[in-house]
């Protein structure tokens, strides 16, 4: 029978990581330890700083919370805390390549292990797509800052088919494909290719130059911050006038949502959405089997990272919102946007002007660029920890000379160029932080869990009170969980369907711990399950897309055609489904 919840005991876990005559272990010329705690903290710091700030804390703002966004920040922040301390303790008890997979692994079994390593992929995989939307708009405006100006035939190519292109005659478009996003893509992956020394030795760099400039986008925007952007609400006196009155708005379908506040709409939906922003402190874990001491230097790089960015993102949320009226700031390029109304706050004259927002256009790519390739990488290595489960085929192969998960590398560069070319900031970056909350709730339950389960484990580092902690910080995150609209959970809930209908079909099959316990066939009926599971999922994601912008592609401009597609895409599902299924069958029956 299926075994969702046969677990993985955490020597094994690290044996396997270990045992030269695994594939991938350390002694068999598998990943490298050559990160220390400085170059891990340096990762986590390239991972957060950018998609944040350089992209959700605009339209956080505008939509939600208003300036009131610097209390959303501190919420996910505080939340990412104790997230970050039941992180930090199982990576030092479980210093694999795997994150959270590994850790649902050893406490909650296979079937919530395989659920983890889905939710991974849209953490990662998907926040790298969100990331490369940004980029590509920074990149324009810095063109337009040299002056240098996309003819029309260009622009078509800056947009993907469910956002709006401003042509030169001031009509509105849809574009056709995001070529920048994918350009940045493919050239990240050649580094990462080579390997995770070069990798971390660019990011570095990066991080780096990122932080002086943001630094000084905060020094001189400070000084001309307006009250009257600030304390928005002159009904209420204090901090409360940072969050506008609550009202009542008019979404694309023509319903009414309420919009700003404290609660659902305002400052925690705010959180929910800024809460992308700090996703990436978790990526230290994933490079626990490349770090030179991981039950040391994991704790601190997850830490230190999360500190000095919740740091950053309230100065830089507070000065932005304070040179910016809050409802200008939905645009997908806030601090150009930020820093061009600093200059003419200060009246310099252009050619200062140009330099200055030159600069920090510059350091927004960078630090965009970070959050791709550390997020890219991280990816890599959740693909290769589950390989070597052999619960997804290929990617636990490493290449010869690099030392690299070089399969896995391409497989998900091919991914994010496809979804970064095609796919809104706005539809990726909510699903991604539903997806991110339910891996760090189901982190802080792991704690206790542990605790309980191996009390007598060695533990380098420890969460002070973990019965008060993880509780507290799941209760945290399903608080914001269920704040998120509606649209973003139907994504989810269809997307681990599709994935759940994976494990039935392919996963069970193969798995290791299901094989050594000679559970792995089963009865077919599970199989027949998978199969529908998949169909279900794969119909659900595809109509609930492409109705999200039924003006895309011209001919995809009724409902027909993409009913047509979506039955196309469903019997090809089919088709794939029974195949597995037949080949299951024969291989039992051998």
């Amino acid at each position: 029978m299926l075994h969702l919840f046969l677990k993985k005991g955490i020597s094994q876990l690290i044996a396997d990581a270990e045992d030269p005559d695994v594939e991938g272990g350390h002694n068999n010329g598998g990943l490298k330890r050559t990160l220390g705690p400085v170059s891990i903290t340096m990762l986590g710091i390239g991972a957060i700083i950018g998609a944040g700030i350089f992209t959700l804390t605009g339209k956080a703002a505008a939509n939600y919370a208003g300036p009131g966004i610097i209390y959303s920040f501190i919420i996910s922040g505080a939340l990412c805390t104790m997230a970050g301390l039941c992180y930090a303790e199982m990576a030092a008890m479980i210093p694999v390549s795997g994150s959270a997979y590994a850790y649902a692994y050893a406490t909650m079994g296979e079937g919530v292990a395989w659920i983890m390593g889905l939710l991974l992929v849209l953490n990662y995989t998907f926040g790298a797509c969100a990331v490369v939307n940004g980029w590509s708009s920074y990149l324009l405006s810095l063109l337009h800052t040299v002056g240098v100006i996309p003819s029309d035939a260009l622009l078509y190519y800056t947009k993907g088919p469910w956002e709006l292109v401003t042509l030169s005659g001031g009509q509105q478009v849809y574009g056709l494909w995001n070529a920048p996003a994918s350009l940045i893509v493919i050239s990240i992956a050649i580094i990462l290719y080579r390997g995770i020394t070069a990798s971390a030795n660019l990011n570095a760099i990066i991080v780096l130059t990122n932080v002086a400039i943001i630094v000084l986008f905060i020094a001189l925007g400070i000084g001309v911050v307006s009250s009257t952007n600030i304390h928005i609400n002159s009904s209420i006196t204090g901090l409360s006038s940072l969050v506008p009155t609550r009202e009542i708005a008019i979404d694309t379908a023509g319903h009414q949502i309420a919009r700003y506040g404290w609660l659902r709409g305002g400052v925690l939906t705010g959180a929910g959405v800024v809460f992308f922003a700090f996703i990436g402190f978790d990526s230290v874990s994933t490079v626990a089997q490349e770090a030179k001491c991981p039950k040391r230097d994991i704790p601190i790089g997850i830490m230190a990272s999360l500190l000095i960015c919740t740091v950053l993102y309230v100065m830089v949320a507070f000065t932005l919102t304070g040179v910016v009226h809050y409802k200008r700031l939905d645009v997908s390029d806030p601090i150009a946007l930020g820093i061009d109304q600093i200059a003419i706050l200060r009246n310099w004259n252009a050619t200062a002007k140009t330099i200055l927002t030159f600069t920090v256009k510059l350091g927004a790519l960078a630090g965009l660029s970070s959050v791709i390739l550390v997020n890219i990488l991280s990816q890599t290595r959740i693909f290769y920890a589950m390989a070597k489960d052999k619960l997804l085929p290929w990617f636990e192969t490493l290449h010869p000379r690099y030392r690299t998960p070089h399969i896995a590398t391409v497989f998900t560069c091919i991914f994010v160029t496809i979804c970064g070319g095609l796919l809104p900031i706005n539809m990726v970056a909510n699903l991604v932080s539903l997806g991110t909350l339910l891996v760090f709730l189901l982190v802080c339950v792991s704690v206790p869990l542990m605790n309980y389960i191996n009390p007598n484990a060695e533990r380098s580092f420890r969460v002070p009170y973990p019965w008060l902690v993880g509780p507290i910080g799941a209760i945290a995150c399903f608080r914001i969980m269920i704040s998120m609209d509606l649209e973003t959970w139907s994504y989810l809930i269809f997307w681990l369907v599709l994935g759940f209908g994976m494990y039935c079909i392919y996963s069970r099959r193969h798995s290791l711990q299901q094989r050594a316990q000679g559970c792995s066939f089963g009865p077919i009926w599970i199989d027949y399950v998978g199969l529908s599971l998949q169909l279900l999922g794969i119909t659900g994601l595809s109509l609930i897309i492409m109705r999200a912008n039924t003006n895309i592609y011209g001919w995809l401009s009724t409902i027909e055609n993409i009913n047509i597609i979506a039955a196309t895409i469903s019997v090809a599902t089919i088709i794939s489904g029974l195949w597995m299924v037949v080949t299951n069958t024969v291989k039992k029956e051998s």
